[in-house]
């Protein structure tokens, strides 16, 4: 389980593909505590690390075809900047909310507004059951933990602040660009109870 905290941000450095599936090389800071069989999210997307070269600062995680068809993966290259976060300690502090690392669905930016001490992004997904996303619930986009409002059936806004702006991906986020979204776990167990 994660949090939705990100810890750094990672560097892709290969990408090399075996049979259906892709290998990535990501460096770190962090990379020569990882080991083999570890879970860490990238961008919000729970892989496990196969490879750890401490000297080098990288290590290596696979995705299978079904990752890379439900999210961004398919379009990361070497040199892309991508969020990580390892699981959460069984005594760790609870910062965020509750993160899978289980990709619901990918949306769209739509608009980047700078708010002078703050930036409004604007997303679009397809609707669909469990997309479920509430003024001021959670949300988590590309592996970070936000509260999204001007909540729709296909859409929705953050607001990130300078600390979150600097130290994520959103620094180099996009109109056009493509995100990993998991919707809110609650709301999710809630809409299929409700038959939604």
């Amino acid at each position: 389980m994660f949090t939705g905290i990100i810890e750094a941000l990672g560097t892709v450095v290969a990408v090399e593909n075996a049979g259906t599936n892709r290998q990535f090389t990501v460096q770190s800071p962090f990379a020569g505590e990882l080991k083999i069989d570890q879970s860490v999210a990238h961008d919000g997307v729970c892989l496990t690390v196969v490879a750890v070269d401490a000297a080098a600062g990288t290590h290596v995680v696979t995705a299978i075809d079904e990752t890379l068809r439900v999210t961004n993966l398919r379009q990361w290259a070497p040199g892309r900047k991508v969020n990580l976060e390892r699981c959460l300690a069984a005594n760790g502090r609870f910062d965020g909310h509750i993160v899978q690392g289980h990709v619901d669905a990918t949306a769209e930016c739509l608009s980047v507004d700078d708010q002078d001490g703050s930036w409004i992004f604007r997303f679009r997904h397809a609707p669909g059951p469990g997309r479920v996303t509430v003024e001021k619930g959670s949300i988590c986009v590309n592996g970070t933990s936000l509260t999204c409002f001007e909540s729709t059936d296909d859409g929705f806004a953050v607001a990130i602040i300078p600390y979150t702006y600097e130290h994520t991906s959103f620094h180099q986020l996009h109109a056009g660009e493509v995100v990993n979204l998991e919707f809110d776990i609650v709301g999710k167990y809630v809409a299929k109870l409700l038959g939604r």
